[in-house]
């Protein structure tokens, strides 16, 4: 969830830079955390960023990539860290054990004094990209990796899918995955179960606004209305993000038996 901030003071200009988005680590967690982004001009070094962390009790960071320098400023600073690996690398960590070995000791074990928590291989790949044909097998490579360097039980490795993989999500009780994209998530699905992975799910409700402007009124997707606008059951929806978040959450526990 992107949010466009236009106050002056040095909190909202940093978080400007970088976005606010999900950073949605264990559903049932309650935490929440600040994905960090890097394309852009004049933003302030990871140092100062780090910093902002701590002085907003931010504990949880997702960057994209494997930046040398975020990973050196985040060296002792307990946050728990997801951090990326790149599309354009999963045919040659997918194919290669030694490429996947070389990923994780150049990006995780280099770095012993930060505190990785997720690894997301792909971001938002879906069907019928190339990429897709080797997710599956980029993850298992790098969890292999992440076992055999005794760092299993910390780091887990799962997949960022968007919002576009649910064939129906409204209402939220009957979320369910495109029909068409069974035989891409369902194994990917049973990798997650097998390795107790979280699912992790981008969610944006602007994009879902925007295309659905005659059907959703603007203060649902902005949290600002003043109560309940979707009844589902037992559960009551005053926001889209909530909305889509259980939609993709009823998905993920039918398909794990865990409803």
């Amino acid at each position: 969830m992107a949010t466009a901030l236009h106050s002056l003071s040095s909190m909202a200009m940093a978080m400007q830079l970088f976005g606010l988005l999900l950073a949605t680590f264990q559903i049932t967690d309650g935490n929440t955390g600040v994905c960090y982004g890097l394309l852009g001009n004049n933003l302030p070094p990871p140092s100062e960023v780090i910093d902002l962390y701590k002085r907003n009790n931010i504990q949880r960071m997702r960057i994209y990539a494997p930046v040398p320098d975020v990973l050196q400023a985040l060296g002792g600073s307990n946050i728990e860290l997801m951090v990326g690996v790149a599309n354009e690398d999963l045919y040659n960590l997918a194919t290669n054990m030694g490429a996947a070995y070389a990923w994780v000791q150049n990006n995780v074990r280099n770095y012993p004094n930060v505190n990785f928590r997720y690894i997301a291989v792909g971001n938002e790949i879906n069907p019928p990209a190339w990429e897709a044909n080797y997710l599956l097998g980029a993850m298992k490579n790098i969890h292999r990796a992440i076992s055999e360097a005794g760092l299993g039980y910390q780091i887990k490795v799962s997949t960022p899918f968007s919002a576009g993989v649910l064939g129906e999500s409204y209402p939220p009780s009957r979320g369910s995955f495109r029909s068409d994209y069974g035989w891409f998530i369902n194994p990917i699905v049973t990798f997650l179960v097998e390795t107790e992975a979280p699912f992790f799910l981008n969610t944006y409700p602007y994009f879902s606004y925007i295309y659905n402007t005659q059907y959703i009124r603007l203060e649902y997707a902005l949290f600002t209305s003043p109560g309940t606008v979707v009844q589902d059951g037992q559960f009551g929806y005053q926001n889209l993000f909530d909305a889509i978040l259980d939609a993709g959450y009823r998905w993920d526990c039918y398909n794990k038996a865990e409803c």
